[in-house]
């Protein structure tokens, strides 16, 4: 167990994807209950922490899930962008347990100071950021720095929250949820331009597939991405939610679609671990598009937000995090079985999800459904990726 333990702690990708799975069942089982003890399906139990559960799953989902799966991704790719050496296992473990703090501090916020579990929520990212900083200034790129300017819009969506939650303000604390959660899109869409076409296209190199047949970047495109998606979440953070932003958002999905239009998906269609991404990053077209036309009312806001929290950073990141650790604990790039169905599982609690706000019955089910959905795309995830993440490096065949 002790050797085990110190593996896991040893490389960020292996801790944090380890601890995005763990606690997104956690999560979603606690939302659940929640959800069932209000439709008086289950005894009601009295919640630890002292915000409206509502919020405590919209921020933890945000600022819990999805800032693990950030902390593995980043430790993992900037050393491989920059050639700068990998972070050390006690930075590595010190970060992971700032990040757990920051779960129990809200977890039991019922009990604590706001100022406490503001303090103690709010150091993972600004820690994590200053490390990536560290390794990005070997190769300061502006297309990576981007990266350190979005992690500041995460942290000051988050420092809104909590201002609100102290009392310090009144009126922060949706603005900090929709910012956090469309400074991570942003993120995503980003980050999603570079390693969708480049992995579909290494694919198909490998296949033997003709060199015109390849997915086409174009960089005048990939530009306009950058820059809608840069701008989207500080409009949010400044105006919160605004027909300005809301254009914004509509035309940074379209031009998304655009985009992926020549990525092949197509040929994607039959790798489970390539389609997947794919299709993330529709669910990141589609929900800004709706989100964009929510704005100026046509359709319902909270639907096109959840479009965005499962479909998008739900679907990428369990994408993003299986390949990962495949391909960094030296297995093939080949999805299980079990990892298909999750892929398969999150796009639908999406739907289900949307499905539930856009129809006038059955809104309960549909979130119960959805919750089950999400529980079961990210179980199925932890039972799949556990050997990767928690076992030894294989050897692969030369």
């Amino acid at each position: 167990m002790s050797s085990v333990i110190t593996r896991v702690f040893s490389e960020g990708f292996r801790v944090f994807f380890l601890l995005a799975g763990l606690y997104g069942v956690f999560a979603g089982v606690a939302w659940g209950v929640w959800l069932a003890s209000l439709d008086g399906l289950l005894p009601f139990v009295n919640q630890s922490y002292a915000m409206p559960p509502v919020m405590w799953h919209a921020h933890e989902m945000i600022f819990g899930y999805a800032t693990a799966a950030l902390g593995g991704f980043f430790l993992t790719a900037v050393p491989n962008w920059t050639g700068a050496p990998e972070a050390r296992a006690r930075f590595i473990t010190v970060v992971a347990l700032l990040w757990i703090a920051g779960r129990i501090a809200v977890w039991f916020s019922g009990s604590l100071s706001p100022v406490t579990v503001a303090l103690v929520d709010l150091s993972f990212v600004p820690i994590l950021a200053l490390k990536v900083a560290s390794q990005l200034i070997r190769r300061p790129k502006p297309q990576n720095i981007v990266f350190l300017y979005l992690l500041g819009l995460i942290w000051t969506a988050n420092l809104l929250i909590h201002l609100d939650w102290i009392g310090v303000t009144s009126d922060t604390l949706i603005t900090g949820v929709r910012a956090g959660l469309l400074a991570i899109c942003s993120m995503i869409a980003i980050l999603g331009g570079r390693i969708t076409p480049a992995f579909t296209r290494n694919a198909m190199k490998r296949e033997g597939q003709p060199e015109a047949s390849w997915p086409v970047s174009v960089p005048q495109v990939d530009k306009a991405v950058m820059i809608l998606a840069l701008l989207l979440p500080l409009l949010v953070l400044t105006f919160n939610i605004s027909p300005v932003a809301g254009g914004v958002a509509l035309l940074l999905g379209c031009v998304q679609l655009v985009r992926m239009a020549r990525w092949r998906v197509g040929w994607a269609l039959r790798r489970p671990i390539l389609i997947a991404l794919h299709l993330g990053l529709s669910m990141l077209a589609l929900g800004l598009i709706l989100w964009g036309l929510a704005t100026v009312g046509f359709g319902n806001e909270i639907g096109a937000l959840h479009i965005l929290g499962i479909g998008c950073v739900g679907g990428v990141t369990l994408a993003v995090m299986s390949r990962a650790a495949l391909g960094h604990s030296g297995r093939p790039l080949v999805a299980p079985s079990p990892m298909v169905v999750a892929y398969g599982l999150m796009a639908a609690a999406a739907l289900v999800r949307w499905l539930g706000s856009e129809l006038t019955g059955g809104y309960m089910a549909a979130m119960l459904a959805a919750d089950g959905l999400w529980i079961a795309a990210v179980g199925l995830y932890v039972f799949a990726m556990w050997p990767a993440l928690t076992g030894p490096r294989v050897s692969r065949p030369s």
